[in-house]
């Protein structure tokens, strides 16, 4: 397949503004109103010119906007502009719940954050996409229907960290209520967030700023991608997704605007993040810690994670210096520091004053970074934020950032400095970038013991099964590409942003094994009528009950459905009434082998009303499940590519599903077939 753009380069929208010194021109004006990042000049002769075309630009702007800065005076939103770091959170990560006990663990989520990257500032807690379609739930009912949520929110408040809430604008096709802006502002007084991360909007419109206000005052906004200068005003944050720098670092655009504005970088599918970090040394600003990506892992290297680690470190103690000091972007350095690739911003205020520097280079740099005329009119006292002992030099690691502090003759030592030393010792940089990979392996059945209280049916397969011989099989398995990729790895590794055709187009991969033994697996899904057998024959309850059966009344089918397949359970209820028939689930492979022998009872024509299966192919790799359906279902959510695919599909379709947990994985759409292992006796007819 060919592709127009190439995914592993920058988009030309991605790309740094060229910044052209000399007055500003209404043409030259709207062009730096529409930037990501201002190019930094390669020649240093160059720089005080640009400098005062960037100081010029920004007074400009202000004016022909109307710019007041009136948002970021809340005092109960003067956290934003503070908060280096936020994580965006799946939900049901396995860091954050735990499907063993089913419960919540901020705890231990919180304890791997502080120790890998210094803790964190805010989380954003994402829950409906990727799932969302699956049935007629909206995105609101994804975090209504969360038992518990309100506390998480809690213990996230108690330990300091703000919470935002996404919204999905796109969000049409599902179970309406009521308009938009009553239920994000609804949800927003409900769960006591801090702000709403805006996916897949670069601002929202203000209406329902004003309504946010309303609801929550100090809500922090946070647009994805680029924010219009205009909306900075009203915006007090937003993500600088998919910023490419220049080879001389630039300054962000919306920051130059207005300090407090607070950006978070951020490369989804990149393994090297050293980049985008550096940028948000060099701005003082902070970064987006995503390391599960709508169910894919995409870690972080120990080199990254030390680098946030020790840039957070700086900006919680001199927060008042990147706020409220003068900022002098590409700072002079000494000629050999630039000419290995050392840049640096240099912030004053109050006879303090501190350089962020950053080594592009792969070496370690261990010289003087300041000139000689700029050391020899630094009157006061030169402090390394590391452990080197000449006053004079930091290192900057490869591909790192360092820092160095100025403290003027006739000036006390800040007040935060002896701790910043102290943290800093104890965070050093690590330049392991190997990336941290994981395979995603099989959990549950065998291993899941199903809580049946009745001897098992013993009369063996239904008489619709369909045997699968034991031997070899290789199987084309089709498939929809989505940011939850499929089995290992991810699926736009180092890419930038994905575009279709690399997004949403249909694809095949190809899976062999290997069945020791013949496998019968039933033609038709479990009935509700079937179910209900086996809870008076055993009194199964599952250990997580909501949800369980919603669509029943009084414990009973409603009249007229018993023939329909049982939904409203999940994979342990599944594997429960498995086993009580004296077989188990079927694996998505032996699904597929029963499905292209009898299509007519698996794929697009069978019969009766038609719900996705479950299949015994549940995986982790510790900080996503997720299981493959297969056959596809009646609903189909509209309007929107970002919903799970419905629809009924022929036996080799497959789906990967995100497993929520408490009880949310119960879908009206998702049902189940049984299988046996056909190990002696008579062959059972298909």
């Amino acid at each position: 397949m060919s592709y127009t753009f190439d995914p592993l380069v920058p988009r030309p929208i991605d790309r740094p503004t060229e910044v052209v010194v000399g007055p500003l021109t209404a043409e030259r004006s709207a062009a730096l109103d529409e930037a990501k990042i201002f190019s930094g000049p390669a020649d240093p002769a160059a720089r005080p010119a640009w400098r005062e075309t960037l100081h010029a630009w920004r007074a400009d702007a202000r004016e022909r906007h109307g710019y007041t800065g009136a948002a970021y005076e809340r005092p109960e939103a003067a956290w934003a502009a503070r908060c280096s770091t936020v994580a965006q959170v799946w939900l049901w990560d396995e860091l954050l719940y735990s499907f063993e006990e089913g419960r919540f663990t901020p705890e231990v989520f919180l304890a791997d954050a502080r120790e890998r990257f210094g803790g964190l500032d805010a989380v954003v807690l994402w829950h409906a996409y990727p799932v969302i379609g699956l049935d007629d739930r909206n995105q609101w009912d994804f975090y209504r229907d969360v038992p518990g949520l309100v506390a998480l929110v809690g213990a996230f408040h108690e330990a300091g960290l703000h919470v935002f809430v996404d919204y999905n604008p796109w969000d049409v096709g599902t179970r309406r209520g009521a308009d938009d802006l009553t239920e994000l502002a609804a949800v927003v007084r409900e769960l006591g967030a801090d702000g709403v991360f805006l996916d897949t909007l670069k601002k929202a419109e203000p209406e329902l700023v004003a309504r946010l206000e309303a609801a929550r005052p100090g809500i922090v906004l946070e647009g994805e991608s680029k924010l219009p200068v205009e909306r900075i005003e009203d915006h007090s944050s937003s993500w600088a997704q998919f910023f490419a720098d220049s080879p001389v670092p630039g300054v962000l655009r919306a920051h130059w605007y207005e300090r407090r504005h607070m950006q978070h970088h951020v490369r989804r599918w990149h393994r090297d993040h050293s980049e985008e970090l550096q940028s948000a040394w060099l701005n003082g600003v902070g970064v987006m810690v995503w390391e599960v990506v709508f169910g894919v892992w995409v870690g972080w290297s120990r080199r990254d994670a030390a680098t946030v680690r020790r840039m957070v470190t700086v900006q919680r103690a001199a927060g008042d210096l990147l706020l409220d000091g003068g900022w002098t972007p590409l700072a002079p350095l000494a000629p050999e520091a630039e000419a290995v690739g050392v840049y640096a911003s240099r912030w004053s205020l109050g006879g303090v004053t501190l350089w962020t520097l950053v080594n592009r280079g792969e070496t370690d740099y261990a010289a003087p970074v300041l000139d000689a005329a700029a050391a020899e009119r630094a009157n006061g006292r030169l402090v390394p934020l590391s452990d080197v002992s000449d006053a004079t030099d930091v290192i900057v690691p490869g591909r790192g950032i360092a820092a160095l502090l100025h403290i003027a003759d006739d000036v006390a030592d800040p007040a935060w400095l002896p701790g910043l030393l102290d943290a800093l010792r104890e965070t050093p940089h690590d330049p392991d970038a190997r990336f941290p990979h994981r395979l995603a392996r099989r959990v549950g059945g065998s291993d899941v013991q199903p809580r049946v209280t009745h001897p098992s049916d013993t009369s063996g397969a239904d008489p619709d099964a369909v045997v699968v011989p034991a031997g070899d099989y290789v199987l084309t398995v089709r498939y929809r590409a989505r940011e939850t990729g499929m089995y290992q790895g991810a699926p736009y590794v180092d890419e930038w942003k994905p575009l279709p055709p690399r997004l949403h187009d249909a694809r095949t991969l190809q899976r062999d094994g290997v069945l020791p033994t013949a496998v019968a697996v039933a033609g038709s899904e479990v009935t509700n009528a079937q179910f209900a057998a086996f809870l008076d024959a055993t009194g199964y309850a599952p250990a997580e009950p909501h949800r369980f059966l919603a669509h029943w009344s009084d414990g009973r089918p409603a009249a007229g459905t018993e023939d329909e397949p049982v939904t409203f359970v999940d994979l342990d209820d599944a594997r429960a009434y498995c086993a009580w028939r004296g077989g188990r689930l079927p694996t998505e492979d032996e699904w597929q082998l029963a499905g292209e022998a009898t299509p007519s009872s698996f794929g697009v024509e069978r019969p009766g009303v038609a719900v996705w299966s479950w299949t015994e192919s549940e995986h982790s790799d510790g900080r996503t499940r997720f299981v493959m359906l297969k056959g596809g279902s009646d609903y189909r959510a509209p309007d929107s590519d970002w919903y799970v695919e419905g629809g009924r599909h022929a036996p080799d379709y497959a789906v990967k599903l995100l497993l929520p947990g408490l009880g949310l994985a119960r879908a009206a759409t998702v049902g189940f077939r049984c299988a046996w292992d056909v190990v002696e006796g008579p062959e059972v007819s298909a």
